[in-house]
């Protein structure tokens, strides 16, 4: 609970104070860490993958690119990015240790272990020096940092001129009455879910909190371009169930 004159952000549909989010979210990655995968299977029917492969499909990696694919959590993304790119490589960024160590079980993290670095580190503190990385992604994570346009400038700064920003996302379903029926869906079955599979009710409740605390569409592609990217756009991804934001640092 946030004391009196302190800072505050909020925690799913909790206002605590804004140098204990971070703790607190370490707690809910590292609590799900060993059946995260399982569960966004159980929890998406399998559509996260779809929204991955599209994920790729607008950002088109380029033989030689490198990419920093932060709250990369398992390695979904970067797998994803070096199997198009065929050559290049990827610093896949989480603030939890335990989500980097599933993904170095993972089959694909053998074969590309040449190309790929595993890094524990800050979305709103990058330990990389400035204009470093072709590509910056984000999937799934950015509605669980502390100061959103601190990490969106952080993106800026260490992506080179002419990189990209991509960031997928849950959103905001632009149909009410399918908004209240989603609602239903994520608050009533996913921390039941989480209980079940993961023995974990609470941290799924966070996350279904989260995504509704989440800015819609074009408020965060408004965020986007005051972090400095231009071209930005965004495509949703059924129905806005989740969307794609993209920009360029031109």
């Amino acid at each position: 609970m946030a004391q009196s004159g302190e800072k505050t952000t909020h925690f799913g549909f909790k206002d605590v104070a804004e140098n204990e989010k971070a703790g607190m979210v370490h707690g809910v990655f590292t609590s799900v860490a060993s059946k995260y995968d399982i569960m966004n299977d159980v929890m998406s029917m399998g559509i996260h993958r779809v929204w991955k492969d599209a994920m790729m499909d607008w950002l088109a990696p380029r033989p030689g690119q490198r990419l920093l694919d932060v709250a990369g959590g398992t390695g979904d993304i970067s797998f994803r990015f070096l199997e198009r790119a065929k050559s290049g490589s990827s610093v896949v960024l989480d603030m939890t240790e335990s989500m980097l160590v599933e993904g170095r079980k993972r089959a694909e993290a053998a074969d590309m272990a040449e190309s790929l670095s595993w890094v524990t580190g800050d979305a709103m503190a990058l330990p990389f020096d400035d204009n470093q990385f072709d590509v910056y992604t984000i999937s799934f994570g950015i509605r669980n940092v502390t100061r959103i346009p601190d990490a969106l400038s952080e993106a800026y700064r260490v992506l080179k001129p002419g990189g990209r920003l991509m960031v997928l996302e849950f959103s905001q379903l632009p149909n009410p009455a399918m908004q209240k029926a989603y609602d239903l869906y994520s608050f009533n079955v996913i921390p039941r879910m989480g209980q079940a599979i993961a023995g974990d009710r609470d941290s799924y409740q966070y996350l279904v909190e989260s995504i509704r605390k989440f800015p819609d569409q074009e408020t965060f592609a408004s965020m986007i371009r005051v972090a400095g990217f231009e071209q930005v756009a965004y495509r949703n991804l059924s129905l806005g169930i989740a969307a794609l934001h993209s920009g360029w640092k031109i």
